[in-house]
């Protein structure tokens, strides 16, 4: 079951201090590989389970957020690990290059 999350500058602080690894998807609904993203980033978060935070940000409706990260083009993946970024990936990434980032990062 994908547990995905949709996350917004509110909510990131929270999210961004949790103790396990945190991938975030930078994304927008127009956009096509972004599309194909959604139902690999569901694959990963079922696949990691409570091991891994999976969320995403809409970069129309996050703007500061998308900044923050100095975010360019979309789709693009972030990992933090207590809130420092330990990878960033840009374009459409496969379940198994997610997931070995992920453990790679103590999920």
């Amino acid at each position: 079951m994908s547990n995905v999350i949709h996350i917004t500058t509110g909510a990131f602080e929270k999210v961004a201090q949790q103790p396990k690894p945190v991938l975030i998807d930078f994304w927008a609904p127009w956009c096509g590989p972004c599309r194909m993203q959604g139902p690999i980033l569901d694959e990963v978060s079922a696949q990691m389970g409570e091991r891994a935070v999976v969320g995403k940000v809409d970069v129309d409706e996050e703007p500061a957020l998308a900044a923050q990260f100095g975010v360019q083009a979309i789709p693009t993946m972030v990992l933090l690990k207590d809130k420092a970024i330990l990878k960033r990936m840009v374009g459409v990434q496969q379940a198994s290059v997610l997931v070995q980032a992920l453990e790679g990062a103590g999920a």
